[in-house]
């Protein structure tokens, strides 16, 4: 048995080793990480003992690290059209540089192993470099990029629509331009082709680099121009004798703020006014009858900014609110049949509202439902989509189908034949998509189409067969034509008294704190996936971190009370004592520890500080929260605390944002959606309550019962 064991820990040497005697007595007993069923996981950098290199540190120096592993979003497959294309840029850049730098030797070929095989190595992607020059003597085209709607130019990369000036001759196909590979831009044009038919397909530089290499260039345009085109469009003069239907864009996790406050400016005196609440996916219900609250809230907003629901007032009105999911397809088919039943055919539609409020998501979602019509979805180009505030920079349109009596009846029909379905009816492709959006969401519903083309007439309608073209004798070599695809295009009479509906740039809102964030930021900050809701309880004299985002201080109170955050999932929280905070901040601020901003020292100097501001709140008990203090667009935190519990608490967002205080808090029983609390730890378990389907057949009663 003693040889046994020797043996063993001659085989396990190097893996097992003794805790040091400089392992300091009584430090901070923090267990190694440990996943939690409430996705937690508690972290700290004492959590292994030091190696014999390293130096013992004091444990009263040592800071909590709330990990949340589980509930991030997972990755999406990568799309094989953006990985050839971005394959295709990088050989083309290689291209460039071997010939602009002759002289430049080549790397030495890798060393290779003894079996003759090379060692792999880690592809790094580099950042695409757009490439080519502006060329300020060629006029604009008056033709509108098909992703964002800006007028294609080559003038000035500074300006919305612009193109290289070398691709976008060769779009036009003009005399003594050879065309270029492939690049921002996409088309071909025969020479002497009109510029609407040449650039009819082609994206500006911009839209571009977001669709295929997820960059965000920056354009010069100001708050000002945004909202004038909006306005134009809007109150321009009256199409078919009426007034426009508006539907008024909000998301329902920045209000109030997510309502601009020039908006009945905007909109003008004239419209009707149809308010639409997206995001609704990402929130969890703290208690049934969730969504009629935030219905309620959602017109407290509009009221607050002079939109009112009754006739009464300056003739704006509001003739309804919904909720929905651009994303998910939540409520688009219910929005959908209110629109064709109240409003019908009787004008243009305008989508309005501020900028990340997913305006575009809907477009592209309505253009492949029965609002559109049938043939215009192969026609109308998707709008380009980006979590990059104003992606949109000019109007993009489909038009609508009118709503006969007897398309609404099987449309009807449609409806009802797909919520009798369960989910063992549906096809692979929707489970595994339905699977996918369960992942991410809360709420989840299927848009589907009564009036289209079956695929087989659609391959019919491309087949072209030239007897000509394929025909060839014994002396020639045989060769296979070219490819040629006839574009899809709506007829004369098709659109000539057609309705529109419109996708508007979104309206820059000021004090927003997605203003001073990166493109690497913004997609931290805003949630993609379900928020789940993170508790903690503070005493007072301790202070809550959102990243390096916001600050919560809880100066005084007569007890302990709970902080619910309710904010992007990859959104770090860090808890520590007032008296820690500054040094805190000042240390790992731009750091992994907070992470958002992201970038060390430099990234810092150029962010602005954290400004304080004192808010005073007194409990409602235990069981609701009392406020939301919500950190402009970063998240909030309802505060939840004893009956008669009177708190002084300091709230910090960096300068230039805004900071809310909203009374009554939008989820007032979120503290309820926790689990255990972690021992020895202010946290609590997380959980994550299921999702819902809503047009499946047995959801549709649940549906009448628990969410609505």
């Amino acid at each position: 048995m003693n040889g046994l064991r020797r043996a063993l820990g001659l085989g396990l040497r190097g893996g097992w080793r003794r805790w040091p005697s400089s392992w300091p007595a009584g430090g901070a007993r923090v267990a190694p990480r440990r996943a939690t069923p409430g996705g937690f996981s508690t972290v700290s950098s004492v959590e292994r003992p030091p190696r014999r290199w390293e130096a013992a540190k004091d444990p009263r120096e040592e800071e909590e690290e709330f990990v949340f592993p589980e509930y991030h979003q997972e990755e999406e497959k990568p799309d094989l059209e953006k990985l050839l294309r971005g394959l295709i840029d990088e050989e083309e850049e290689e291209k460039e540089e071997a010939a602009n730098n002759p002289r430049v030797p080549r790397p030495p070929p890798p060393l290779q192993a003894p079996d003759g095989r090379l060692p792999k190595q880690p592809r790094r992607r580099k950042p695409h470099k757009p490439s080519g020059s502006p060329d300020p003597s060629i006029p604009s085209s008056g033709v509108g990029c098909s992703g964002c709607g800006a007028e294609l130019h080559c003038r000035d990369p500074a300006l919305p629509g612009y193109l290289p000036s070398a691709k976008y001759l060769s779009l036009l196909g003009r005399p003594g331009e050879p065309p270029q590979g492939e690049g921002e831009g996409q088309g071909e044009a025969q020479a002497g082709e009109c510029p609407e038919k040449a650039l009819e397909d082609a994206v500006c530089q911009r839209c571009w680099l977001l669709m295929y290499h997820q960059q965000a260039l920056r354009v010069q345009v100001t708050r000002e121009e945004y909202r004038n085109v909006v306005s134009s469009a809007v109150r321009g003069s009256l199409r078919h004798g009426r007034p426009p239907l508006v539907l008024c864009m909000a998301d329902v996790l920045d209000l109030p703020d997510s309502l601009p406050l020039d908006l009945p400016e905007v909109v003008g005196d004239q419209a009707n006014i149809l308010v639409l609440g997206n995001k609704v996916d990402l929130l969890p219900g703290d208690s049934p009858g969730y969504l009629k609250r935030l219905q309620q809230r959602l017109l407290e907003a509009c009221a607050h900014i002079g939109l009112n629901q009754d006739s009464g007032g300056p003739n704006q009105r509001v003739i309804d609110v919904h909720l929905l999911s651009a994303k998910t397809g939540y409520g688009v088919e219910e929005l959908i049949s209110k629109m064709q039943r109240s409003w019908k055919f009787n004008g243009d539609v305008y989508l309005v509202g501020a900028t990340n409020t997913g305006k575009s998501t809907l477009f592209n979602t309505l253009l492949q439902s029965d609002y559109c019509k049938s043939r215009a979805s192969d026609v109308i180009h998707r709008a380009t989509i980006s979590p990059w505030p104003g992606t949109t920079l000019n109007l993009l349109k489909f038009p609508i189908i009118n709503p006969t009596p007897y398309r609404i009846f099987r449309r009807e029909e449609r409806l009802a034949a797909d919520a009798a379905k369960a989910e063992e009816d549906l096809s692979e492709e929707e489970r595994n998509h339905l699977k996918t959006l369960k992942k991410q969401s809360y709420l989840i519903g299927r848009v589907g189409r009564t009036f289209q083309l079956s695929q087989k007439l659609r391959k019919n309608c491309e087949i072209d067969f030239d007897a000509d073209a394929l025909s060839f004798n014994a002396e020639e070599e045989p060769t296979l034509p070219s490819k040629t695809t006839k574009k899809a295009e709506l007829s004369y009479n098709e659109v000539k008294d057609a309705r529109w509906f419109h996708d508007t740039p979104g309206i820059i809102r000021d004090g927003c704190v997605l203003n001073l964030l990166n493109e690497k930021e913004v997609k931290l900050v805003l949630p993609t996936c379900a928020i789940v809701p993170r508790t903690f309880v503070l005493k007072p004299g301790m202070t809550l971190f959102l990243g390096a985002l916001g600050r919560i201080d809880y100066v005084q109170g007569d007890q302990s009370s709970w902080f619910t955050v309710v904010a992007s999932n990859l959104v770090p929280v860090h808890i520590t004592m007032v008296e820690k905070a500054d040094a805190i901040y000042e240390k790992h601020a731009g750091h992994k520890l907070l992470k958002v901003p992201m970038g060390g020292e430099e990234r810092m100097k150029d962010f602005p500080p954290l400004v304080p501001q004192d808010v005073m709140l007194e409990g409602a008990g235990d069981a609701e929260a009392v406020a939301d203090i919500k950190l402009s667009s970063a998240g909030w935190v309802a505060v939840t605390a004893h009956s008669k519990n009177k708190m002084h608490l300091r709230c910090y967002t960096p300068e230039g944002t805004a900071l809310t205080i909203r009374k009554p808090p939008l989820l007032p029983h979120i503290v309820q959606i926790k689990g255990e609390r972690l021992r020895r730890s202010v946290a609590y378990k997380t959980k994550r309550p299921p999702p819902f389907v809503e047009n499946l057949g047995k959801n549709v009663r649940k549906q009448q019962k628990n969410v609505i």
